[in-house]
């Protein structure tokens, strides 16, 4: 079981300004009372939005959890005390990291269920949001970015429950493999980028540029 420490959601607003123009978004979370019932369906949780559909939100991009874990670390290393949700997580969790967490895992909420299907990859909206440039750079080197999961079967979940793992993906191609193979322009380790490019619950976003990288 992995527990579910905050539940988190938010609608688009303005963020601020990038060379000029103004940026909405979906970034700003807020946690849910305990105990509140809400309806996960296959692009997000009820009451949680994007505002560029184009690159956030979807179907590979339904639920962003990160560990909490994490969290301490980056307050000593920023300097600052985070907050909530801090990098915009829809689920905030403890009991599984990026080297724990698998491409395919499925995992049970309540009446839903999930599957991770590709790490986070920051845009230049978190910068703005935590109104540090570095952040992008920092979060991506610590491979420290939690991940993203697609809605198997819609159903309620509620605010207080755990996630339960039903079934771990055979490849064992965690997270942090994922991270590693994306960083590896020079395919150092072919072997373990083309295991990444041909697993099926890869999230395309993900599995396109591996592809290419391999000619394939």
């Amino acid at each position: 079981m992995i527990e579910i420490v905050a539940v988190n959601v938010g609608v688009p607003r303005l963020l601020g300004q990038h060379q000029g123009t103004k940026v909405y978004s979906g970034i700003v979370k807020s946690p849910l009372p305990n105990g509140t019932s809400l309806w996960l369906s296959l692009f997000n949780l009820a009451g949680d939005g994007q505002a560029d559909l184009s690159v956030h939100g979807g179907p590979d991009k339904a639920v962003y959890s990160y560990p909490s874990e994490h969290i301490p670390q980056w307050e000593s290393d920023l300097g600052e005390t985070l907050g909530e949700a801090p990098f915009g997580e829809n689920l905030s969790t403890r009991g599984a990291l990026e080297n724990d967490v698998c491409i395919g895992d499925r995992w049970r909420w309540d009446q839903a269920v999930l599957q991770v299907c590709q790490p986070r990859w920051p845009c230049f909206k978190l910068a703005l949001y935590r109104g540090r440039s570095d952040i992008q750079t920092k979060m991506r080197f610590s491979g420290y970015t939690g991940w993203y999961l697609r809605v198997l079967e819609p159903g309620e979940v509620k605010v207080g429950s755990q996630l339960e793992v039903i079934e771990r993906d055979p490849a064992g191609l965690s997270i942090a493999d994922a991270h590693q193979a994306m960083a590896d322009r020079q395919l150092t380790n072919r072997n373990l980028i083309e295991r990444l490019a041909k697993h099926v619950s890869l999230a395309d976003e993900w599995r396109i540029p591996l592809r290419e990288r391999l000619g394939s």
